[in-house]
């Protein structure tokens, strides 16, 4: 029980003079993809699950953003959260999972609750949060079809509310011990093209919050939730995963640093074929009339979740976000990608389907596997020319950082896009908000920024 005791402590003991600048840094970029996320987000299908939510009612402890309702704490979580994650953009990491758009949305839910933190104090909790989510990440074959946001940042969301509402060490070690039995999620519903992953991040948020108030109200969680015989590591580490680098360097060396964020509204595994199709036209001259065809090559992980044939089903959005083939040629034909593009009238467009039907093919190659988002792609043109290009590291990521401008463009389209007329004038008071926070005393400041 080593590794839990150390991670308790770690949540419990840091102070916002613990964070170096980039880990400061990294948490603003999260808060400002996340609240863009969910501003965008509220204008999808996924605002029926927030009615869902807002028609029980019941004590009113934590806003919904965007909506203004008053919720219980953890109802408040689900509903940000689900909004956060309904367009898939927020920071994510290899092999998939996204923290911001649950840790975020527990965090704040947890200061509304106790009324009100500092700007140095939410940052602490979210960088503590994430922090606990990326030690606890485990490599590809440990996932094996479990959605990795659902096995991993269910704990940092029970970190930054622990965290935030003042629980001790020994209550900290109860909240993620509660928390360690919501872990779990299957990527099926990503697959299947359903809304079941936004769902999902609704529920970790949700639980992170219920189970630091259950711990704080006494209720006792299993001890060794990671080194027992039955704990994280023997069920989702099959036990061959090194627990380590959980604890190695912890509060030293911070992982947060790793992240990444998306440049392009779709699945982490499209964002590298997306970048490399755009890089090849730019640097042959060639456009969507020009293709006969197109040859999309994958490693096994990414072929699974974004590889197969394109489909239309009930929420052609998801379709589209998990399918590098409509991605590729979205960005063929369509360039600049937007979020609009995802739209169910852009995914059912006819053009789109006919190119991918008649031209476009993606197969699996193991020899690809260089990294978690690598990529090949093939192009022959109706002149009979022929094109090879490949990509290992996506924009985005640390190794090639997505810039300002770019995030904030981002936002932008973001707002934009949720058709809010009133959030129009807000973009840059939010993002100058983001950007000075840790000067804040209290941060349910930036709360009416938010609402009509």
């Amino acid at each position: 029980m080593v590794s839990e005791q150390l991670l308790a402590s770690f949540i419990h003991d840091t102070k916002y003079s613990d964070l170096d600048e980039i880990t400061v840094k990294t948490v603003k970029l999260q808060l400002s993809a996340t609240w863009g996320a969910l501003i965008a987000g509220s204008a999808t299908a996924v605002s029926a699950a927030v009615d869902f939510v807002e028609d029980m009612g019941g004590k009113p402890e934590a806003t919904v953003f965007v909506r203004g309702a008053k919720l219980p704490s953890h109802q408040a979580a689900f509903a940000n959260a689900a909004m956060g994650r309904a367009l898939d953009i927020d920071d994510h990491i290899s092999p998939g999972p996204h923290f911001g758009c649950a840790v975020i949305p527990a965090a704040f839910a947890a200061a509304e609750y106790v009324g009100g933190c500092s700007g140095e104090e939410f940052i602490t909790a979210i960088a503590v949060g994430t922090e606990v989510s990326l030690r606890l990440k485990l490599e590809e074959a440990h996932y094996s079809g479990f959605d990795p946001t659902g096995v991993t940042a269910v704990f940092g969301c029970a970190a930054a509310a622990s965290k935030l509402m003042g629980l001790d060490a020994g209550q900290i070690w109860n909240a993620l011990g509660l928390v360690s039995d919501r872990s779990g999620a299957s990527f099926q519903h990503f697959i299947d093209g359903v809304l079941g992953g936004p769902i999902m991040q609704g529920w970790i948020a949700q639980a992170g919050v219920e189970c630091a108030r259950l711990a704080k109200c006494g209720i006792t969680g299993t001890i060794n939730y990671l080194e027992g015989i039955y704990g994280y590591f023997h069920l989702f580490g099959r036990d061959d995963a090194d627990i380590a680098p959980v604890t190695k360097e912890l509060g030293k060396e911070w992982h947060l640093k790793n992240l990444n964020f998306k440049k392009y509204p779709s699945c982490g595994n499209t964002q590298g074929s997306t970048e490399l199709i755009l890089r090849m036209m730019k640097e042959h001259g060639f456009g969507g009339d020009d293709v006969e065809n197109v040859e999309i090559v994958l490693p096994p992980y990414a072929f699974k979740l974004v590889g197969g044939p394109f489909k239309i089903g009930a929420n052609p959005r998801v379709d589209a976000q998990f399918c590098v083939a409509y991605c590729v040629t979205d960005a063929l034909l369509r360039s600049p990608v937007t979020l609009s593009h995802f739209d169910a009238e852009m995914v059912k467009d006819p053009m789109i389907y006919d190119f991918i039907k008649e031209k476009v093919t993606v197969r699996m190659d193991p020899a690809v596997d260089r990294t978690h988002y690598a990529s090949d792609i093939n192009v022959w043109t109706k002149d009979g020319r022929q094109y090879h290009g490949q990509i290992d590291i996506p924009p985005g990521t640390p190794a090639f950082p997505m810039t300002a401008e770019e995030h904030h463009a981002r936002f932008y389209d973001c707002a934009k896009y949720s058709g809010k007329q009133w959030i129009e004038g807000r973009e840059e008071d939010i993002l100058d908000f983001i950007g000075t926070f840790e000067m804040k005393d209290d941060v349910r400041e930036i709360v009416p920024l938010f609402l009509p």
